[in-house]
């Protein structure tokens, strides 16, 4: 008996010495991040143990996790609710009721989840899109894309794409009392990735009559190019977003080949040819001084993959990498940062690039920040972080739109 409560011990040991992630010492609330990021280590854990038994894929048991927390589309005094679908995609739509003579502004909303989790349904993103409706006294379209692995590459972006353009037809925004010149998208995550995409997309394509006031990227990734930037160094482990469980879901969205993920952990995952994207996301030339520190940039290592993945050159992946012109027609931008996020220097290196070329740039950077705050705005995992992230949004939103 002795022997057992020992090994259960050394067990538990074990396993908080794995989950355990040191907590930057100017973050608020640290014991409930570290709560959470225990959490998320130990879901990733036993993923992978699922995994390698053969019993669920890597992704299912996070899915299974987050229907948890879903809900109904529930109208209040405030906001009607109701679920319906543009162009055969789920969206949520978000109406305010309170009456207005003239036309309303409108936001097109893409959840996070690196492409392979997440809804509309999640119960802070429901919070988030009626607080923005009520707030902005704003017509909210909450987009549900179809997801990898079951949807890989490009089917998330087409449908995005598919329901901006939908929306943004002369019938449909006056059937919803929605002033064309006033329509933005934006997007947390893997949605600020295809929220900057799908704005690219529109601004750019001239035979499309209907254009985009703004976009807001909220702790967005930009780019799969260069998986070596220094907050991909600083923060490798965390919190809450490791640079492992980054890679092993965003690859799903691309292949379930396991050598992917793998090269992408070493950065020796993009094939010949692409050393000319490099120059447009070198954090030697982007990011901004206090954020380079120590750091020093190397060559990337090209053509390591066999079979190569040309798809990664595409630029509907990396928004970040693409020419200044396709750049310089994009509209006012909201771009939000965390200080302790894998992400971060996407997003420093989107602001520098788009400001460098004309656009009118609005910049937040939490310096407590840490990535997927927006997801914590409820009970159990509730972080005043998020609460704080939300309002600089909606503030912006309500300023600008």
């Amino acid at each position: 008996m002795g022997y057992k409560i020992l090994c259960f011990g050394l067990i538990c040991i074990l396993f908080a010495f794995y989950v355990y992630t040191p907590v930057p010492e100017n973050v608020e609330e640290p014991w409930k991040l570290r709560i959470m990021d225990a959490a998320t280590k130990a879901t990733s854990l036993m993923s992978t143990i699922l995994e390698k038994i053969g019993l669920k894929r890597f992704d299912e048991l996070f899915s299974i996790l987050i229907t948890l927390d879903y809900t109904q589309p529930i109208s209040d005094e405030n906001v009607t609710v109701m679920d319906t679908t543009f162009n055969d995609i789920p969206v949520r739509l978000y109406l305010p009721k309170k009456k207005r003579e003239s036309q309303r502004p409108a936001v097109i909303f893409i959840h996070g989840g690196a492409f392979v989790l997440g809804s509309y349904k999640q119960t802070p993103l429901d919070l988030l899109n009626r607080w923005t409706a009520n707030q902005v006294d704003a017509v909210v379209v909450s987009v549900d894309p179809r997801l990898a692995p079951q949807y890989p590459f490009p089917v998330t972006h087409e449908d995005v794409a598919s329901v901006a353009k939908f929306f943004l037809q002369d019938k449909i925004l006056a059937k919803y009392g929605v002033d064309p010149s006033r329509v933005c998208i934006s997007g947390d995550s893997s949605g600020g990735t295809l929220a900057a995409g799908v704005t690219q997309l529109i601004q750019n394509d001239r035979e499309f009559k209907n254009k985009l006031k703004a976009q807001a990227l909220i702790y967005p990734g930009l780019q799969l190019i260069d998986l070596s930037l220094p907050s991909h160094q600083e923060f490798e482990h965390g919190p809450l977003l490791s640079k492992k469980l980054a890679i092993r879901l965003a690859s799903l969205y691309l292949t379930q080949d396991k050598a992917l993920p793998q090269a992408m952990m070493k950065n020796q995952h993009m094939p010949h040819g692409s050393m000319h994207l490099f120059k447009l996301v070198n954090w030697s030339t982007f990011l901004p001084e206090k954020y380079k520190k120590n750091h020093v940039y190397t060559e990337p290592i090209l053509g390591r993959l066999n079979p190569s993945y040309s798809i990664l050159l595409d630029s509907r992946l990396s928004p970040l990498a693409v020419n200044d012109s396709r750049l310089q027609n994009l509209p006012l931008t909201y771009i939000l940062t965390c200080q302790y996020d894998i992400l971060r220097d996407d997003g420093l290196m989107y602001v520098s690039r788009l400001r460098k070329v004309g656009v009118k740039v609005s910049h937040d950077h939490m310096e407590d920040g840490v990535h997927g705050a927006l997801s914590f705005m409820t009970w159990p995992m509730y972080l005043q972080l998020g609460i704080r992230i939300k309002d600089k949004y909606i503030n912006w939103l309500e300023e600008n739109l």
